[in-house]
């Protein structure tokens, strides 16, 4: 049984601190004026606010601080949002084991607690201060820090303008100009675009929709891969946002008739993340997307992927060889750059000398030679990839191969003992064999140069912290994965209820479904003689490939996904894809 809190009164009258007829008289005032009794003791001047909250943190049992005496590095002010601090009067004092250690003034405001957790998305481990030393200590803070961004903003926006100028953008240099003389960061609309942009990156987004309506402006962000609508903004403050994104990442603002492209690098929460900005005109105004490009997105390894065992062994056996073609194939935003980055970092040793051709370049290796494609200067796939074979490379990554022209070039550099890794847009990896050959690519070439062919597609987690037994799966979806009742009985389906760590989605985070098939005798064979799709797939299970569907079926029965997400996923324009 839980220990029974101390009055506050018996603390105080205990610890010598008031008077017996004093306090009485207190506790009188308190439930006459409907007042709490340390506020009345304040009020009549028998305690200061200094012994009040000692007294109240040994009543709850919280460790007092004395901020006087424990300064708070900037690093760790950070961890809470300056709104955040500002309007509960909190001060963070580190992470630890992934509980927040906060300084609060009323232990007594729960509802303040709960926001702060959900907003956060961390447990809290709850010690006290005096709340005017708090307000004191938060307004010298971020007085401080405001001065030294302010420095540095000033400094930078004067650099910018400077640059903006001398390449011919005089509107945007002035543009940019007028905005820091009208107060930078304390515009409503910098501070909008500030907080779309943190949301975004607070909730693990991908991409941010920035979507003018008739009436309005819809804001959704893709999570997991799916768009979630969350805010919507008045339609007056879609010129204004539209040009402070376009000014932030370098576009004419002068421009809304025609799509332009541009790129923000900004620090959010410690860490430097780049944002690649697109603006295309419609009926409403200009859409804008901005995709946001993590560092720590493509270094997670290719053990954390999602292989399972045999075909993490079959994969590292493949990316060893010393030439050949490595494709991986799947639709936009299947992870297929992921892949083929692990695969790199992985083969990225001195002794190796490794050439990328991309468009664009969303991130940068050391290590790595890696080519920007620039059409408009007639930069291309094909010109690259000839002038990377005279630079005597031992891996060759090109982003993705559109043509026939790329394929033969590609196969070429395989044949010359090059390892060449590349994207092709088919949905599975039997088909990419009959794509190449529809792109003018001879089939001797396609059979004697390709070593192998991954199809992958990305399904969402089940949310550790909501996941429970799923007690009535969807008969159609558990048909759809041959899924029986005895199967289920032997590994029991999860799901996720919905909760504020997942945005209640019921998901959090994604992993790869693989299909992998390694050209042997028989597969080349076939597409020398090109064989239909159906063949070539029934020859590769004939052969030990595991597909998609079957590669989902394992998550599902460990509960990792969902049933309903593999289905999802795997599903074609009606097609199942088996």
């Amino acid at each position: 049984m839980a220990k029974k809190r101390r009055h506050l009164g018996e603390i105080l009258y205990k610890a010598g601190l008031v008077e017996k007829q004093a306090l009485i008289n207190a506790i009188k005032a308190s439930k006459t004026n409907n007042k709490r009794l340390g506020q009345i003791l304040l009020d009549l001047g028998l305690l200061d606010e200094e012994t009040l909250t000692k007294a109240i943190a040994k009543q709850f049992g919280l460790e007092y601080v004395n901020l006087a005496q424990t300064p708070i590095p900037s690093d760790v002010i950070k961890l809470i949002p300056e709104d955040l601090i500002k309007r509960h009067n909190i001060l963070p004092l580190g992470m630890n084991n992934g509980r927040l250690k906060v300084i609060i003034s009323d232990p007594l405001d729960l509802d303040t607690m709960d926001a702060i957790r959900f907003r956060l998305n961390a447990e809290l481990d709850c010690c006290l201060a005096n709340p005017s030393k708090i307000r004191s200590y938060i307004k010298d803070s971020f007085d401080k820090v405001k001065r030294q961004e302010d420095d540095r903003l000033k400094h930078s926006i004067d650099a910018t303008a400077a640059e903006l100028a001398e390449a011919g953008h005089e509107l945007q240099a002035e543009a940019l100009r007028a905005e820091a003389a009208g107060g930078a960061d304390d515009g409503p609309i910098v501070r909008l675009a500030n907080l779309i942009i943190d949301n975004a990156c607070f909730m693990r987004a991908s991409d941010i929709h920035i979507e003018p309506m008739a009436d309005r402006v819809r804001i959704r962000y893709r999570v997991d891969g799916v768009c979630l609508e969350k805010d919507n903004i008045p339609k007056n403050m879609q010129a204004p946002l539209t040009t402070r994104l376009k000014i932030l990442s370098g576009m004419d603002i002068a421009e809304k008739r025609l799509p332009q492209d541009g790129r923000i690098k900004r620090v959010v929460g410690g860490q430097d993340i780049d944002f690649r900005v697109s603006a295309l005109p419609g009926n409403h105004g200009e859409s804008i997307v901005l995709r946001i490009l993590r560092p720590d997105a493509v270094n997670i390894g290719i053990e954390a992927l999602g292989f399972e065992q045999d075909d993490y062994e079959h994969f590292q056996r493949i990316i060893k060889r010393p030439n050949g073609i490595f494709l991986v194939t799947g639709p936009t935003g299947s992870g297929k750059t992921t892949t083929l980055y692990a695969a790199l970092q992985e083969l990225n040793t001195p002794d190796k000398k490794i050439i990328t051709a991309e468009d664009p370049v969303e991130y940068n290796f050391d290590g790595m030679n890696q080519v920007q494609v620039k059409e408009d200067i007639k930069l291309t796939f094909e010109r690259i990839l000839r002038a990377m074979l005279r630079q005597a490379p031992n891996i060759i990554l090109i982003g993705e191969i559109r043509d026939g022209v790329v394929a033969d070039i590609a196969i070429q550099a395989a044949l010359t003992g090059h390892l060449v890794f590349s994207t092709l847009h088919t949905n599975d990896a039997p088909s990419a064999i009959t794509r190449l050959i529809d792109m003018g690519v001879k089939p001797f070439l396609v059979a004697s140069s390709i070593q192998a062919i991954m199809a992958q597609r990305l399904v969402r987690v089940i949310c550790e912290n909501c996941k429970v037994i799923d007690e009535n799966p969807d008969p159609y979806v558990l048909r759809s994965l041959d899924v029986t009742q005895e199967d289920i009985e032997e590994h029991p389906l999860s799901k996720g209820t919905g909760c504020g760590q997942c945005q209640y989605t019921g998901f959090k985070g994604r992993i790869a479904i693989f299909e992998m098939v390694e050209l042997n005798s028989e597969i080349r064979e076939l597409a020398f003689a090109k064989a239909p799709t159906n063949e070539l797939r029934k020859a590769a299970k004939a052969c030990g490939m595991r597909t998609l569907r079957e590669s989902g079926k394992i998550k599902v029965f460990r509960g990792t996904t969902t049933a309903d997400e593999i289905v999802r996923i795997t599903q074609t324009e009606g097609v199942l894809v088996d």
